[in-house]
C-alpha cells in the first residue's frame, strides 16, 4: 500500500470516527434525555444529556472494535460488506422513577434510534445540497476522497446502520426492550435468558453476515432516495 493509499485510509478513518462519536453520543443522549422527561434524573445527574463524546465513549465498543473493523475491512477490500457498528457506555436509568412505566419504557428505548434517524435525515438533506453544487450519488458511496463527501456518506450510512441494528428485537438491543413491553409475562423469562448470552450471540450473527443481509435492503432504499433527489 503506497503513501497515498495510507493517507486516504487515515482520512477515511478520521472522518469515520468523528461521525461514529457523533452518532453514538446522540443515541445515548437521546436515551438520557427521554428518561429525564419521564421523571428519572439518573443519567441527567451523571451528565449524560450531552453530545460531548467523552460522556458516552466506551473504549471497546466506541473505539477499539470500530477501528479494527474499519481497518480490516478496508485493507481486505471488504469495506461496506461488513457492518461498522459501534456502541457507547450504557445509559443508566431507574425505571422506578418513571411516571408511566410502559410508555416510558417504549419512549426511552426508542429515543436513541430516533436520534440516529434525525442524523440520517440531516445527512440526506446535506447530500441534496451537495447535489446542487455538482456532487453525484456515486460520490456518496463510491469511496470518494473528498472529505465533505466522506463525512456526509458516513453520516448517512452509520446512522442508518445504528437505526436498523438497535431496532432488532434481540437482547441487549433497544428493540428487545420495546418488545418486552408488549410481551405477556409468560414470555419474559425467554428474554431474560437471552440477555445472559445475547451479546455473544449478537456478535456471532454479525460475524457470519446476518446483519449485513438485514441492512442490505435499507441501504438500497437509501441509494434509491439519493438518486430520486439528485
Amino acid at each position: 500500500m503506497g503513501d497515498i493509499d495510507i493517507a486516504l485510509l487515515v482520512s477515511h478513518l478520521v472522518v469515520f470516527m468523528v461521525v461514529l462519536l457523533l452518532a453514538v453520543s446522540a443515541h445515548e443522549a437521546g436515551h438520557a434525555w427521554m428518561s429525564h422527561k419521564f421523571g428519572d434524573d439518573t443519567a441527567y445527574m451523571l451528565g449524560r444529556v450531552t453530545l460531548n463524546p467523552v460522556a458516552h465513549t466506551d473504549p471497546i465498543g466506541t473505539l477499539a472494535i470500530p477501528i479494527i473493523a474499519f481497518i480490516l475491512g478496508t485493507v481486505g477490500g471488504a469495506l461496506g460488506s461488513i457492518p461498522l457498528i459501534g456502541w457507547g457506555k450504557p445509559t443508566p436509568v431507574n425505571p422506578r422513577n418513571w411516571t408511566n412505566y410502559k410508555l416510558a419504557n417504549v419512549m426511552v428505548s426508542i429515543a436513541g434510534v430516533l436520534a440516529n434517524l434525525i442524523l440520517l435525515i440531516i445527512g440526506i438533506v446535506l447530500a441534496k445540497v451537495m447535489f446542487m453544487y455538482g456532487f453525484t450519488p456515486n460520490d456518496m458511496f463510491g469511496g470518494a476522497s473528498n472529505p465533505i463527501a466522506m463525512f456526509v456518506s458516513n453520516l448517512m450510512l452509520l446512522n442508518l446502520s445504528l437505526f436498523v441494528f438497535n431496532l432488532l428485537p434481540f437482547p441487549p438491543l433497544d428493540g428487545s426492550k420495546i418488545l418486552s413491553t408488549f410481551l405477556p409475562d409468560s414470555a419474559q423469562p425467554i428474554l431474560h435468558f437471552l440477555e445472559q448470552f445475547g451479546f455473544l450471540i449478537l456478535m456471532f450473527l454479525i460475524y457470519i453476515g446476518v446483519f449485513s443481509l438485514v441492512l442490505y435492503p435499507f441501504r438500497l432504499a437509501l441509494a434509491y432516495i439519493l438518486v430520486a433527489i439528485y
